[in-house]
């Protein structure tokens, strides 16, 4: 059935904007409400003060893109212009077509005020192709909360990172996809996505990294 004029939820508008070092406590959330949906919490480890220090770092700061970068998506029935030079913000109107019950919008408020909440994030960084000779965007987080999803929010940021790589020249856009994830596998494929089944992650952290990085003193 339609949703009637009468239940129909108010115009929204939604942005995505540059974060700053106030985002610290949302993108907190943020990351660790996708580590539990990811099934992975028992590798979450950051705080905000980790994420304040490295993503926000209070000396000699790279421009956006050139290093890890946040980009914030809120929602807002009024939303008011964001004069942060260094990027200049999205805004659609979306037609989110029927209410939406969300617990924790307070918990989600704004940093800037008004009356955004904070929905969803992007977390990209520059890598490189030696095969393009040029260098790409790598998303190592992308995050739309739960009573958002399935409403194309999730495409408004990966289309946002898209945007700036072709406006940067650079080669290519990534990430990585858990192979459980049928739904996202299927969206991403859609987009137009290649998903490389041949490509294996390998990874060492944590006491393997440390023991790893001290191999040559050992048996040198």
């Amino acid at each position: 059935m339609e949703t009637s004029e009468k239940h129909r939820p108010p115009a929204m508008s939604a942005i995505i904007r540059l974060a700053d070092k106030r985002d610290v406590p949302h993108i907190h959330r943020l990351i660790h409400q996708m580590a539990v949906f990811e099934r992975l919490t028992h590798l979450f480890s950051a705080t905000e003060s980790s994420l304040a220090a490295t993503l926000f770092p209070s000396s000699s700061p790279s421009p956006p893109f050139r290093s890890f970068t946040v980009l914030i998506l809120e929602l807002s029935p009024s939303p008011s212009p964001d004069l942060n030079p260094s990027f200049s913000p999205i805004v659609r109107e979306v037609d989110l077509k029927s209410p939406i019950s969300d617990p924790d919008a307070e918990a989600f408020a704004s940093a800037g005020g008004g009356d955004g909440v904070v929905v969803g994030f992007v977390l990209c960084f520059p890598n490189y192709s030696s095969f393009l000779a040029k260098p790409g965007l790598y998303i190592e987080d992308i995050f739309v909360r739960e009573p958002y999803r399935r409403r194309g929010l999730g495409r408004m940021l990966l289309s946002a990172v898209a945007q700036q790589a072709a406006r940067m020249d650079f080669g290519r856009v990534e990430w990585c996809v858990l192979d459980w994830n049928v739904n996202a596998i299927k969206f991403y494929e859609e987009m137009g996505a290649d998903v490389l089944q041949e490509w294996r992650i390998c990874r060492l952290t944590g006491d393997n990294l440390e023991a790893y990085a001290t191999y040559d003193r050992h048996h040198g």
